[in-house]
């Protein structure tokens, strides 16, 4: 099929995006708060493989490969919307992508530690950050509803941030057999 698709082979490009799509657009999906860039930024990853701006060197898998063209076009996503909200979110999946670099197998996994450290935060670390990235509210408005200042929540936000970082790392370390 990658030979197919390197001679521009419509069919087997169409095969080939009908296979790999869901894959690519769940991991953008899971990284990204707007479900319409992560539908862009996959149409991106599969328009840069037929324009020939990739390459596929046949030394790795499909996947982890397409991953990681998926992987540079969000980070330039990111670099490119640096003000928008859920950039912050991206960036801590972009820093968890690194606990599984050698296996890229299993996202699903990380997504799981991700959920269970979420629920081992403090419960205004655990409200800042919904507020902060599934209600979309400004760090002035959590402020307010927490009554607390703006400076405080950003620290708390950080904090949490850092806290999930540490915390995926540490199962990420733990043998499955543990």
């Amino acid at each position: 099929m990658i030979r197919a698709l390197q001679s521009n082979d419509r069919e087997a490009l169409g095969a080939f995006v009908q296979r790999q799509q869901g894959y690519v657009l769940g991991y953008l999906r899971s990284r990204l708060a707007d479900a319409t860039d992560a539908d862009d930024l996959c149409q991106e990853v599969f328009l840069r493989c037929l324009a020939g701006k990739v390459r596929f060197r046949g030394d790795v898998p499909v996947r982890p490969w397409l991953l990681g063209v998926a992987r540079n076009v969000l980070r330039e996503h990111i670099r490119r919307c640096r003000r928008r909200k859920e950039v912050e979110w991206t960036e801590l999946c972009l820093e968890l992508d690194s606990l599984t670099e050698e296996d890229q197998s299993d996202y699903r996994q990380v997504h799981d530690w991700l959920s269970a450290c979420i629920n081992t935060l403090g419960q205004s670390a655990h409200d800042a950050l919904k507020m902060h990235y599934y209600a979309r509210l400004k760090m002035a408005q959590i402020a307010e509803k927490m009554c607390r200042s703006e400076g405080a929540v950003k620290l708390l936000v950080f904090r949490a941030r850092q806290a999930l970082k540490e915390c995926v790392t540490r199962k990420s370390r733990i043998s499955p057999d543990e």
